[in-house]
């Protein structure tokens, strides 16, 4: 008889060879000593190293893992709604790290939050690891967040999470190409907490997110969940109706009582730089936008999986 699974741990992988080992050994401790019934779901993502080999070994050996294989490297995001797309536990799913950096011994905190009728449960980082200049960019973005979102999307609160199956269910719906998953976990509404905790620095290897990356990942937080960019063309041209009329009536005072008016080479430049540089900003904030538009219009698959080993055997995708 088949045993019902209770939790899905995700966990997208994206060149962990070097971590690879101590995360199985930590993951098979967890699933071995709950009391509910958990299967992993690894998500590899495009990895070029041997990650992918050791995905379907494990997969394999042993039915409790999961192996998801995509086609390519699709991100981060993305190989997380892979790894969504294929939960099966019916109580709902844990989200980690493949860097451990997320103690996946946290599941039993986790899911007793779950089971007091909590639907998303997320980790709440009370120290980081990483550089200064890092560590100020998250302090600074995830305030600024907070600020204009049109909603509240919790503050240091990364993707390590619990989310119940009515949540799994809910994002698996959202058809969106530009993802940020905590955005929509918390747009998602429903009963959440947050659990603070002490975030371990990476076992093995080098960071995935690049600062190009960071940024992507930044401006789909920003464009996906707030109206403020958009609105701040229509203040940032107010201002400058504002200011060019005030510098208009200065012009003309200093014409009438000291006939004195700035002219020639200073006046023209300033005029072209504030000009230009209002309607370049007003530019490249609409871009942001018609470009998710295209993306979405285009209504491409969020990601192409190349093999899914389940219980042991390779699955049939298609």
């Amino acid at each position: 008889m088949t045993k019902i699974i209770d939790i899905s741990i995700i966990v997208p992988l994206y060149n962990e060879e070097q971590v690879f080992e101590k995360l199985i050994e930590r993951l098979t401790n967890v699933i071995n000593t709950t009391k509910f019934c958990c299967e992993v779901i690894l998500v590899n993502d495009g990895s070029s190293d041997n990650t992918s080999d050791f995905i379907e070994q494990i997969c394999i050996k042993d039915s409790r893992f999961t192996g998801v294989l995509l086609s390519r490297n699709h991100g981060h995001q993305l190989a997380v709604s892979a790894g969504l797309a294929n939960v099966r536990g019916k109580k709902g799913a844990m989200i980690i790290d493949g860097d451990l950096q997320d103690p996946p011994e946290l599941v039993n905190e986790f899911y007793n939050l779950l089971m007091n009728k909590y639907d998303v449960i997320y980790a709440i980082r009370k120290n980081r690891k990483e550089n200064f200049l890092k560590k100020i960019a998250y302090l600074a973005y995830y305030r600024l967040q907070k600020k204009i979102s049109n909603f509240n999307i919790p503050i240091d609160s990364g993707d390590f999470s619990m989310l119940s199956r009515r949540v799994v269910d809910t994002i698996n719906a959202m058809p969106e190409q530009s993802r940020y998953l905590r955005g929509m976990r918390a747009w998602v509404g429903f009963k959440q907490i947050g659990y603070e905790y002490n975030r371990d620095e990476r076992q093995a290897g080098e960071t995935k997110y690049s600062w190009k990356k960071l940024f992507e990942l930044a401006f789909n937080g920003i464009f996906n969940f707030s109206n403020f960019p958009i609105r701040f063309i229509t203040k940032l041209g107010f201002f400058t109706v504002v200011f060019s009329l005030f510098y208009f009536i200065y012009n003309v005072y200093r014409k009438l009582y000291y006939n004195d008016v700035p002219q020639g080479f200073t006046a023209t430049i300033l005029a072209i730089i504030l000009f230009s540089g209002v309607q370049l900003i007003s530019l490249g904030l609409i871009g942001e936008y018609v470009l998710r538009i295209y993306n979405q219009v285009r209504n491409r698959p969020l990601f192409i999986v190349d093999k899914i080993i389940q219980d042991g055997k390779e699955k049939n995708y298609y």
